[in-house]
Parts: C-alpha cells; structure tokens; sequence
C-alpha cells in the first residue's frame, strides 16, 4: 500500500503544486523519489511528531496540501494533542498517513502496533478517517484526498496486500463497495483485513454458505444508507478488523444497527481489549488474536 501511496502522490503533485510532503524522520525507501522530484516541497523535521503536525497545520493555513507520513501510533497518539488542537479544531487541510495498519509491525511490539487509531481518531470532529483495504482503494483515496477539504486521517497496511479488486472499480470516500453478493450473511471488512474476509468469504462458499463481502475504506464518514439497506435483508452482520473490538468499524456499524431499530444477528470479529504480549511475525500475531467466528 505504501508504494501505492507515494506514486499516486507523485502523480497528483506533478499537476498540483500545492502538494507538500513532510515526515518526522520516517519513510526511508519510500519517500526519496518525492523528495528528489520536488526538493520544495518535502520536509523531513526529524524525530518530532509534535513539531510535525504543527509544521503542518501551518502551511495548510497557507494554502498547501500536507501529508505527513509516519507509522501509525507515531502520527497518531504521539502527536494527539497537535492533531487535535492545529489539525482538527482548526480543520485544516493536513491528512496524516499511518503506515502499518493492527499487527502489521509484529516484532517490533506494542510500541508499533496501531489496534486504537480508528477509535480515537473518529472520535475527532472534523477529521475524515480512511482505511483502504488494497492498493486499488490506495490509489483512489490519495486522488480524492487533493480535492478533499478538512482533515483526514489515512490508515495504510505495509507492503505486499494483493490486488482485491479490479482497476476500473468505483471507489468513492464515504461509500461502501460491495466486493461478493450472497443471501445468508455480510461480512463487512476495513482495513488491511479485506484480503483475509475474502478468504473466509470464499471457504464459506465450498460448505454452502454464501456471504456478501462488503469492504468499507472510510470509516467517517460511515456508509450509513448501504448498513442500513443490509439490515434490511434481515440476515447476519459480521465485522473484520485488526483493531481493538471498541471504537473502530464494530463500533461503528453497531451504532448504526442500534439506532435503526432492527433486532438482527450482530457480530464484531477484532482483537479483543488487551495489549498482545506474544512475540513473532504479523501473521502469528494476527492467528493469536483474531478468530473466526462466522
């Protein structure tokens, strides 16, 4: 995903000038080819998040565009007061871009896991929060986020997530896209867990039940009107996400049912309310904490 995120970036600064990247000292490997193509617009504040945000709400106030790059709990909860205050409160056109969505970092530990970022940043007024689930979604996120105004938050995996749908898909910040029609359930996935739902969605079809797989990139704004077409089929809901099971897309999606006023079967499949004190791989991590449960 993060390949995707800086050759779109390149593409859309090339035709807009106002495009300005700044990172607190992260992105190497990444972020050179911006910087060498436009050296004006690229600021590398060292290991200082605060400063960061900070940097940034003032030269959106300027007129520029900001993206600040970093792994997620750095551009995120280091930061929170910055982003809450320079970013949100004074809706800016800042967007930070989290690298290394849930487990994504396994060894490095807590420290470098992101499973409270959903919750704490839609919980900001103001700020728009996306968490695109391939490289297509990537792609058209970082588009629409030029000509988006106020701020936004974008939750990105790693590195290496497959292609799960095809390039002329429409993708649109605030909608639902509908990846796997079926009748007797929906999962509804965020995030870097849309490659894992269709693997479940696809293994639920050779016992004979045929799930919806439903990816949501923007958590806020929520696609409230396709929830609540999908309660309205009067069949089971089932959310994917590697992030804590309070505040993120369960939480969100559970506002929605309960506010509808339809009792139906409701699930949220997350990683539980804990801190993992296992050690190993992104992938161990995510076997450890998250079951399924459809």
């Amino acid at each position: 995903m993060r390949n995707t995120f800086i050759a779109t970036l390149i593409e859309e600064a090339k035709k807009d000038e106002r495009i300005f990247l700044l990172t607190p000292d992260m992105g190497f490997s990444v972020l050179e080819a911006f910087r060498d193509l436009f050296p004006d617009r690229f600021l590398n504040v060292g290991i200082a998040e605060q400063n960061a945000v900070g940097v940034a709400a003032g030269l959106a106030l300027s007129g520029k565009i900001v993206y600040v790059y970093s792994i997620i709990p750095f551009v995120t909860m280091r930061c929170y007061e910055q982003v809450r205050v320079d970013v949100a409160y004074m809706n800016t056109n800042v967007r930070l871009v989290g690298v290394g969505a849930g487990l994504s970092y396994g060894p490095a530990g807590a420290t470098h896991h992101s499973i409270e970022d959903i919750a704490i940043m839609r919980a900001l007024p103001n700020m728009t929060v996306c968490c695109p689930g391939d490289p297509i979604e990537v792609r058209e996120i970082i588009k629409q986020s030029v000509h988006y105004d106020g701020p936004m938050y974008i939750r990105l995996g790693k590195n290496g997530e497959p292609r799960i749908h095809s390039d002329n898909t429409p993708i649109e910040i605030g909608k639902a896209i509908e990846v796997i029609r079926g009748d007797d359930l929906a999962l509804i996935t965020t995030s870097n867990m849309l490659e894992q739902g269709k693997i479940w969605v696809d293994e639920l079809a050779k016992e004979g039940r045929h799930a919806s797989l439903i990816s949501m990139p923007s958590i806020k704004p929520l696609d409230k009107e396709f929830i609540l077409q999908l309660i309205a089929r009067k069949k089971p809901i089932y959310t994917l996400e590697e992030h804590n099971v309070i505040g993120g897309l369960g939480s969100a999606v559970a506002e929605v049912i309960a506010e509808s006023g339809i009792g139906i079967t409701f699930k949220r499949i997350g990683i539980p309310d804990t801190y993992t004190h296992h050690v190993g791989s992104h992938m161990h991590l995510r076997n450890k904490l998250i079951t399924p449960e459809l």
